[in-house]
Parts: C-alpha cells; structure tokens; sequence
C-alpha cells in the first residue's frame, strides 16, 4: 500500500541513527525500493527506518508500506529486531560467483553473442510467417 511520508510517525527505536545511508538511496535511486516498510495500523514505523529516511533524502513524497493489523508493543519491538538480525550475507564465495555471472551477462562471449543474434533472427522469420498465416 502506498503511503505518504508526511503521514508516517516514527517513535522510540532500537537504532537511533539510520547511518550508510548512501548506498541504500543510490540502490532505491536506481531499483525503487525493493522491499516496503512495516507500519501498524496508526501508521507507526515499525521496521524500515532506513527506507523511510532514504526516501525522504530523495524527495520522495510516498512509499510503499505493509501495514500490519492488531500489533502491540512487544510484537513491534520483535519484528523490529527480527527485521535487523535475520539477514544472512552473501559467503565471499557467494559474492565472487554473483559478480562472475553478472559480468558474463554484462559482457557476453562470441558465441553467446553470436547464438543470441541467431535466435532473434529466427523469432523474426517465425514471427513473419505466423502473421502471413492470420
């Protein structure tokens, strides 16, 4: 659900200074946010406080947002450190094969380049054909 940052309240956090922001606008700044934030039904921040401080940073004027129904104060405070402890970073051997496939597709070899150009030259044949035959 979209949501104007106006309308979002942030109270006492675990964090107490959203940091790094730079890189998470530059990756909202080029992929939009990809996850939402979290957000009771008074519009309450539960989780995403980073998110929210980046899209203000950016001159965003809404966000995307879960809004979660009867929560409490212990729930809140649970996902909150759910939300900042679960995640699991890449294993350097994770990363290394991540960057390898990207820069594979970046930049791909002869023959990917050449088999690529075959198979768009054959869409297009059948792509002609099937039109004659409508």
């Amino acid at each position: 659900m979209l949501i104007s940052l106006a309308d979002i309240k942030v109270k006492r956090r675990v964090r107490h200074k959203a940091e790094d922001l730079e890189s998470l606008m530059e990756s909202m700044r080029r992929y939009g946010l990809l996850n939402p934030v979290t957000l009771n039904s008074r519009l309450v921040l539960i989780a995403g406080e980073r998110r929210l401080e980046a899209a203000k940073l950016l001159g965003w004027h809404s966000i995307d947002a879960v809004i979660l129904d009867e929560t409490d104060p212990i729930s809140e405070l649970e996902i909150e450190i759910e939300e900042n402890t679960t995640r699991s970073p890449f294993t350097d051997q994770e990363l290394m094969e991540a960057y390898t496939r990207l820069e594979r597709l970046r930049n791909p070899g002869f023959f990917a380049r050449l088999w690529r150009a075959i198979m768009r030259f054959f869409s297009f044949i059948f792509s002609l054909f099937k039109g004659r035959r409508s």
